[in-house]
């Protein structure tokens, strides 16, 4: 208590930030245990009646689990191996001279990520109409048929990992840039009077001086392994194209808040929740035999 009064100042500062997080992530854990319940609202939370991991099996042996396993990590394995790029980015940023053209670069790269996702989306259908979509334009001028990209299951998920890219490659390659404008600027001009290259010094130089936070940024990534961008996939959802787009967290807002299955729909995003810190879990052990980890 005596450190506390003393440096009264400091916890008046962290006290909107731990407030948050007490009411909006921690409170709400309470009503986690309908997932072992079934529901009724006029009986509320504690007057439910108790089921135990009924919701669960029923998840688990249900016809949509492997798909909705499958569409969930291989969108997310899609999104992954493209991790590199907001990295190779960030390097070739980092090595332009020309600072008009610098600018211009980031500007463009950084542009996208700006745009509502709803805005977003609406410029993808726009583009990829089958009629008049500028790419089935190109795709007509080389002698092909066009192609209804947003109604196809087989192009979703490329569709859906690029447009995702393309939003956030310049925002994702600014802390690298902050990363490598710490690096000292002694060890690439060491590095020069020993006659090394310029790829040569991003290899030997800016790769490693960026590491730990290319490992930081995978581990956060890994934690949200199993969340993919609710809002983006809804909004490209069809009834065409479902069977590539339907993920866990689109099949919880069909069942829970459509369907009214409220304990079901918990269970099932309890589940997501659960993978998403064991994955977490594991990586940061990986990690920290590199010797960066969040703990």
């Amino acid at each position: 208590m005596r450190k506390i009064i003393k440096h009264w100042q400091l916890y008046i500062l962290l006290a909107p930030a731990i407030i948050y997080f007490l009411v909006f992530k921690y409170y709400p854990m309470y009503g986690v245990q309908i997932a072992f319940k079934n529901f009724r609202a006029v009986d509320g939370i504690l007057g439910s009646e108790w089921v135990g991991f009924d919701h669960f099996t029923r998840f688990f042996e249900s016809y949509y689990f492997w798909e909705l396993m499958w569409n969930t990590l291989s969108i997310n394995l899609y999104q992954l191996l493209l991790f590199p790029v907001s990295i190779i980015v960030a390097l070739s940023l980092n090595e332009l001279r020309d600072g008009k053209f610098k600018k211009t670069a980031q500007t463009i790269t950084y542009a996208p990520h700006f745009i509502s996702v709803v805005v977003f989306v609406g410029m993808l259908i726009a583009f990829l109409d089958p009629a008049t979509g500028i790419i089935n334009h190109f795709i007509q001028l080389l002698g092909f048929e066009p192609i209804n990209f947003m109604t196809s299951p087989a192009w979703f998920k490329t569709i859906f990992v690029f447009s995702g890219e393309w939003q956030n490659l310049g925002w994702g390659a600014i802390i690298y840039l902050a990363a490598l404008a710490g690096i000292d600027p002694q060890l690439h001009e060491a590095a020069k009077v020993d006659g090394a290259t310029r790829w040569q010094r991003i290899w030997h130089i800016n790769l490693p001086g960026i590491m730990p936070t290319i490992i930081i940024l995978l581990i956060l990534n890994m934690g949200n392994f199993m969340s993919v961008g609710f809002e983006k996939i809804l909004l490209m959802q069809n009834p065409l194209n479902l069977e590539a787009s339907q993920v866990i967290q689109t099949y919880v807002y069909d069942i829970g808040l459509l369907n009214g299955q409220f304990s079901y729909s918990t269970a099932v995003g309890l589940f997501n929740s659960v993978i998403n810190f064991i994955i977490l879990i594991i990586f940061n052990r990986l990690a920290r035999r590199t010797g960066t980890s969040l703990w």
